[in-house]
């Protein structure tokens, strides 16, 4: 996992990216938001789509509400950047 530490403005902002799936579980992506704030003092963290499991992205499977709920909860801001024009599905 690889954490790039950005201050702009007063504001600090953490890059975070892995070609891991790193977030695999509620728990996993908690760890991996209080690492990142221990490391880097930064509440808002922007995140690649590659460091999590794909199951986060199926929005019936509950993952993504529980880990955003887990990120409100500790007033984490995070943001999800990344390729998903492979994601688009064509709507008739």
């Amino acid at each position: 996992m690889h954490i790039e530490h950005i201050i702009e403005n007063g504001i600090h902002l953490a890059v975070v990216s892995s070609d891991e799936k790193v977030v695999t579980s509620t728990e996993s992506a908690l760890d991996m938001a209080m690492t990142v704030r221990h490391e880097t003092g930064a509440s808002r963290i922007a995140l690649s789509k590659t460091l999590f499991a794909e199951e986060f992205f199926i929005l019936s499977s509950g993952m993504a509400g529980e880990i955003l709920q887990k990120f409100i909860t500790y007033q984490i801001k995070a943001a999800i950047w990344g390729d998903y024009s492979r994601d688009r599905k064509s709507v008739v």
